[in-house]
């Protein structure tokens, strides 16, 4: 069965909660991402910053995004799952929290190792399963 270290982008870029988003905003530009993990010591995932929560938490709010700490927007506790996970568990997860990524923690240390996105997805999903996941995620 194909597990989560399989579909995953390995070695997820972190920013740290003092990070600015304005500086993390540039990473997601360089890298060509819509989302990074916020990390603290030892790659500890503190939380998950979108380029939509930049722009609708801070932009939006008439914050400025170079004085604005990535900590400051590192709500809750971030969706995980396990390297070792089965797929179907990753789709079931993404599907029922309605989340289009998905961070990657190994086990026992609950290190970030990777993150699971649509398109990882996508590449190993059928195109009727991979219509019925972008339906159910994108349904409000």
């Amino acid at each position: 069965m194909t597990t989560a270290k399989e579909i995953m982008h390995p070695g997820a870029e972190c920013v740290t909660g003092d990070q600015t988003l304005a500086e993390a905003a540039r990473l997601m530009r360089d890298r060509g991402v819509g989302a990074l993990p916020i990390c603290g010591e030892q790659q500890k995932l503190l939380g998950i910053l979108t380029d939509r929560d930049i722009v609708l938490k801070c932009v939006a709010e008439g914050l400025d995004p170079a004085t604005v700490r990535c900590v400051e927007l590192a709500a809750g506790r971030p969706m995980v799952i396990e390297e070792d996970e089965e797929a179907d568990l990753v789709l079931e997860v993404m599907e029922e929290r309605r989340v289009r990524r998905l961070p990657v923690i190994n086990h026992p240390d609950h290190q970030l190792v990777g993150m699971i996105s649509e398109a990882d997805i996508a590449r190993h999903l059928s195109q009727e399963r991979l219509a019925e996941f972008v339906t159910t995620i994108t349904a409000r």
